[in-house]
């Protein structure tokens, strides 16, 4: 079965980095698709970036220019590096993804746990 842990959030100032971590484990044969959401108290969860097994990759208006989403197979790790943060960028990030899991084809998908992202002024 597969498990997916979110890392690297924490608190940064205006203006920092930081490079989130959805890691899966379990037998996986590739990564198909992932996304981040993220969501802050009071707001609705939102898209921020997204990418799927073809290469195509999207970006919410908010954070295009200043979040790159990666992957890396061998590691089966997607990496979501955010750069010139701001404080409305505070949220809770949230891994969601679709993974090949047999030969046959057969895929999983599902949600992290979450890592909680703060941006100081």
């Amino acid at each position: 079965q597969v498990q997916l842990v979110e890392s690297g959030g924490g608190l940064v100032q205006a203006g920092g980095s930081l490079r989130l971590s959805c890691a899966a484990s379990g037998r996986i044969f590739r990564i198909n698709a992932v996304d981040w959401y993220r969501q802050a108290p009071g707001l609705q969860r939102e898209l921020v970036a997204g990418f799927t097994s073809g290469g195509s990759t999207n970006y919410a208006d908010s954070v295009k220019g200043r979040f790159t989403i990666s992957r890396d197979n061998a590691k089966n790790t997607v990496y979501l590096q955010m750069n010139s943060l701001k404080p409305e960028d505070t949220a809770v990030y949230y891994c969601n993804g679709e993974y090949l899991i047999s030969e046959d084809g057969g895929t999983w998908n599902g949600w992290g746990q979450g890592t909680r992202v703060t941006v100081s002024s």
